[in-house]
């Protein structure tokens, strides 16, 4: 259908403020009076929602065409989080066209008649022809030779059809404004578009979002649709995916959450249907089926009267009821398995009412009772008394029914069966109402807290307002389910437990090997498009010309944003105050890891199954959560940071335990035997882990060697002749070290400083920090392939560079090159390698600067795609590194993006005390960030040019390859270096 088209307007009139219309009227006679003045047009006035005890102090509204608008002021920076959230997803999907919500997710990122097109007069034709033929395609499903010959023709004409097309236009528009994280999703029930914006760029916002409410343009259709292939085999190679795609198949045996996936079938993908997704795209994107979420530095009024202007005049049509099959109860235990490479784990699924009734309320209460990461049964009971290696609960809520899933992963020669029995065994102590009374107004309390730490955030805050848009309820009622949260009572959860948790439910047993079963997706034949990255069209620059304030950037200025005091001689505080609500976050740091002793790593994980005085370990993190307190020690390469954070109001309680437990755990040698039983599995099963073996073992063995900080663990032996005094001692002396006392809460700091001196237990002169130890890094100076053999349908390829010391004098050059080249979706890389040929759903490349003064810096860049098109992907991502393309475009929209950011962006609360942290690693006494917003305005194009070859092209690589050994061309990969297997202990260390 024709669509109509909203002229852009004045910002002045976009807003609201004075505008006129002129009118003809008819001539009067010279005897009449003169007309009385017309009286002034009233300014439109648009009606909103509140809610009582609202924490976002949010406004609904609601256009005359049907579209809801949410609104939350936040003034935490000058930018705005959007969510544009229609309510159709997956369940939509016709049956036959599986995947469809999914793939018109990505079509609408593709344009329209105006955007993404430099001639729409000439590119129209040629894309209807295009939707003819796949219907043609879709019917010669059992005529191979003639499918071959169509899709030929689609290819050829797709070929014509990209010469008219300006890709990623959109993503060039988004990135020009400086617009953060553009990115969507679809799921069951709902496809959501995502913008983190400038709050001066919002008309520009506007202008571009309702313009694609407009129409669809299947626009560079069949190269998308490979790039969808590539995320189908990404599912595949997906032990989880699977396992949870086999629970709903059990569970909803006729209703959409498990008769199809939200990616469709292979059959589906590789027979798809514009006319299909035209069709959708007309049914369910609709302004009364669409609502806008924004939170941020916003004008209530203003906002709605601009949004009104852009999206007021869309038409409103009638949206297909959906109607829920309804499934009939499970009689009996169901039974699953699953084959894949990964590690095994038992996962056990209850279907629930949808997540708009009371039910759905009291399942949120019974997770959290089973899993709140503290004091929850399967915490305490399994997790802390490592019955199991981990297991977990979580919530699946949807319109029609909701999904508990519960899960395991076993121990060291522990069955699957048995990690079953022992989570069934917490689900019948909830049914026996055999947990303590205090824990449900604890889970209450420190779900408010979760809120309000989650608020301090744009996205969580818009993500509310979207939820209860897709849920379908008020936003009074939405907000009255945090309240009816704190209404449920022991007796109300175990009632609710032995209605719901009997026999019906399903079980998926995830088990260790090869999956025969699974089947890629086929390559097709693909000419690479033309990614015509100079070109715009007319709306883009209409767009690119609407006026916009300038904002100015604020930078960090640490002498004036942390207070600096000292607690005792030799120990500082750095201290930065909370105005916003009642949390706090402490932290000591530390300038000691696991570089220097490998031991540090144990016991710091050590500490969370100990007690202390009068506590069981049990009993301390139950103590822990009823204060609405929590602690973490974590352990890194060259830095101990140990934190506690919470309701301040509790900071000495909850300190004073924390100090105990810090200075006088209690060893536990059957907690130790059983950590350490635990260890060796978890090494065990890291060497099935695809993402570990790349990212973790391989990067490390390359980077360093053999010896290398992945490697440097204790081994088995080591590990088990440890004694608990061993681990006890190392933790007591953490604190009599050098070190740092961060503080980001409400009290003044004086007031901070008098709670330190009394509960934080030091020595009177603290031990100087051992020196740093770090390992040896490779030259890479050969040329070299190495590739381990895993199972699976794609191949995942790093390339990694060696580049020049950390210098700061690099990083705005850096900054401007990673975002021309690799940083994102309008970026080259991303341009070449997925839009135009069709290489990846992921790629991606970075000169990534050292975190620490001394160490160098690497490119680093990667591509995950069909093994079958890994020749064609290798040498794409060289040739750019050989000759990257000059566009004078993305050059500008690259500098834009980096000025727009920069000036909108602000380091917030305990942020700006973890930046001063990261500046002192790197040697900085300054927001570095200051000469990347000076500098980069200035360069030009042969700035570049100079940093690309003499920092990228040429250099020495080395190429990291997981893939199956029999799908990978290993003749390709001796084109890159002599080509070398790596075993698993070869990387591992054991």
């Amino acid at each position: 259908m024709k669509k109509s088209h909203l002229l852009l307007l004045p910002t002045l009139a976009v807003l609201g403020l004075a505008t006129t219309e002129c009118r003809t009227s008819q001539p009067t006679a010279a005897t009449t009076a003169p007309a009385a003045p017309a009286p002034p047009v009233a300014a439109k006035t648009y009606p909103y929602e509140t809610a009582p005890n609202d924490p976002l102090s949010a406004r609904v509204y609601h256009l005359a065409n049907g579209l809801t608008v949410y609104l939350s002021d936040y003034k935490n920076a000058p930018r705005i989080q959007t969510y544009l959230a229609v309510r159709a997803g997956s369940k939509n999907d016709p049956a036959t066209a599986t995947g469809l919500a999914h793939y018109l997710e990505h079509m609408v990122f593709k344009g329209t008649s105006r955007l993404g097109t430099k001639d729409w007069s000439k590119e129209k034709p040629e894309l209807d022809k295009i939707e003819a033929l796949y219907e043609v395609y879709r019917g010669e499903r059992n005529d191979p030779a003639a499918r071959k010959r169509t899709y030929h023709q689609i290819d050829s004409i797709s070929g014509v059809a990209a010469r008219y097309a300006v890709p990623n236009e959109y993503d060039k528009l988004m990135g020009s404004i400086g617009s953060k994280g553009s990115n969507a999703h679809t799921s069951n029930e709902e496809t959501v578009y995502q913008e983190d914006i400038p709050s001066n760029q919002l008309e520009k916002w506007a202008a571009v979002q309702s313009e694609r409410l407009k129409e669809m343009v299947p626009r560079l259709f069949h190269t998308e649709l490979e790039a969808v292939y590539e995320e189908k085999n990404r599912g595949l190679d997906n032990d989880f995916s699977k396992e949870f795609e086999t629970l709903n198949a059990a569970l909803y045996p006729t209703h959409p959450y498990g008769t199809q996936t939200t990616i469709g079938t292979i059959e589906h993908l590789q027979n798809p249907s514009i006319v299909e997704i035209k069709k959708y795209f007309g049914q369910y994107y609709v302004p009364n089926n669409v609502a806008l979420c924004l939170s941020g530095d916003l004008d209530y009024d203003q906002t709605i009267r601009l949004i009104d202007r852009y999206f007021g005049e869309l038409p409103s049509k009638p949206v297909p009821v959906f109607t829920s099959p309804v499934e009939q109860p499970i009689a009996a235990p169901l039974v699953k398995e699953v084959v894949g490479p990964q590690s095994e784990n038992v996962m056990l699924g209850y279907r629930l009412p949808g997540k708009a009734t009371r039910d759905a309320v009291r399942l949120r209460m019974l997770d959290k009772i089973l899993t709140n990461g503290q004091a929850g049964l399967i915490d305490l009971d399994l997790n802390q008394q490592q019955k199991v290696l981990q297991a977990a609960s979580f919530t699946d809520l949807n319109d029609d029914y909701s999904t508990h899933v519960i899960y395991g992963t076993p121990r060291q020669g522990q069955s699957l069966e048995a990690v079953k029995g022992l989570l069934l065994a917490e689900l019948d102590k909830v049914k026996q109402g055999q947990f303590p009374d205090w824990l449900i107004p604890a889970i209450v309390n420190n779900e408010k807290l979760q809120r309000t730490k989650a608020y301090e955030s744009n996205e969580a805050r818009a993500g509310a307002l979207y939820e209860a848009f897709i849920e379908r309820v008020s936003w009074a009622d939405y907000v009255k389910q945090q309240d009816d949260f704190g209404t449920l009572t022991k007796a109300e959860i175990v009632k609710f437990a032995n209605d719901n948790y009997g026999p019906g439910y399903a079980t998926v047993f995830k088990r260790t090997g090869k999956d025969v079963s699974t089947v890629k997706v086929v390559k097709p034949a693909i000419t690479p498009v033309p990614a015509n990255r100079d070109a715009a069209s007319a709306f883009y620059t209409q767009v690119s010309k609407l006026p916009s304030t300038e904002l100015q950037p604020v930078f960090v200025d640490y002498k004036k944003d942390i207070q600096t005091a000292e607690i005792k001689p030799g120990l500082p505080l750095y201290y930065t105050k909370n105005t916003e609500n009642g949390l706090f976050s402490l932290f000591y740091a530390i300038d000691l890891g696991t570089n220097n002793d490998p031991l540090l790593d144990v016991a710091t994980d050590y500490l969370q199954y100990l007690g202390t005085g009068q506590y069981s370990a049990a009993q301390l993190q139950q103590e822990f959560y009823k204060l609405g307190c929590s602690f973490a020690v974590s352990s890194g390469p060259d830095r101990v940071l140990i934190s506690l954070s919470g309701l301040d109001d509790n900071l000495e309680p909850a300190l004073k335990l924390f100090e105990q437990l810090l200075n006088s755990p209690r060893p536990d040698a059957g907690a130790l035997k059983s950590q350490v039983a635990g260890i060796l599995k978890q090494r065990q099963d890291s060497k099935l882990n695809k993402g570990v073996i790349l990212n973790q073992a391989m990067l490390n063995y390359a980077k360093y060697g053999p010896r290398n900080p992945f490697t440097n663990i204790l081994s088995e032996k080591k590990l088990n002749a440890l004694k608990p005094e061993q681990l006890t001692a190392l933790l007591q002396k953490l604190p009599t070290y050098q070190h740092r006392v961060l503080y980001y809460g409400p009290r003044p700091v004086e007031a901070t400083v008098a709670v330190l001196r009394t509960e934080h237990q030091t020595p009177a002169k603290l031990l100087p920090d051992p020196a740093a130890k770090d390992f040896a890094e490779q030259p890479l100076k050969e040329k070299k392939v190495y590739w381990v053999d895993y199972n699976m349908v794609q191949a995942e390829i790093l390339f990694l560079t060696k580049g020049d010391l950390y210098d700061k004098a690099m990083v705005p050059t850096v900054s401007l090159y990673n975002e021309y080249f690799g940083g994102g979706m309008g970026s080259i890389v991303f341009q070449d390698l997925r839009e135009s040929k069709a290489l990846a759903y992921s790629a991606a490349s970075r000169y990534a600067n050292a975190d620490k003064l001394g160490r160098s810096n690497y490119i680093v860049s990667y591509i995950g795609t069909q093994s079958d098109k890994l020749p064609e992907a290798m040498s794409g991502m060289e040739a750019l590194f050989t000759d990257m393309p000059l566009a004078d475009a993305n050059l500008e929209i690259a500098k834009q993006s980096i000025r727009n950011s920069i000036a909108t962006d602000r380091i917030t609360h305990e942020g700006i005390l973890l930046s001063y942290e990261r500046a002192r690693r790197l040697g900085l006494d300054y927001d570095l960030r200051r000469d990347v917003y000076d500098q980069t305005q200035k360069m030009s194009f042969a700035d570049l040019k100079q940093f690309q070859s003499t920092k990228v092209k040429g250099q020495n690589q080395v190429i990291l390859v997981i893939g199956s050994k029999d799908r990978l061309n290993f003749k390709e990969l001796a084109k890159y270096g002599s080509v070398q297997q790596l075993t698993l202990p070869e990387i591992f260390g054991y």
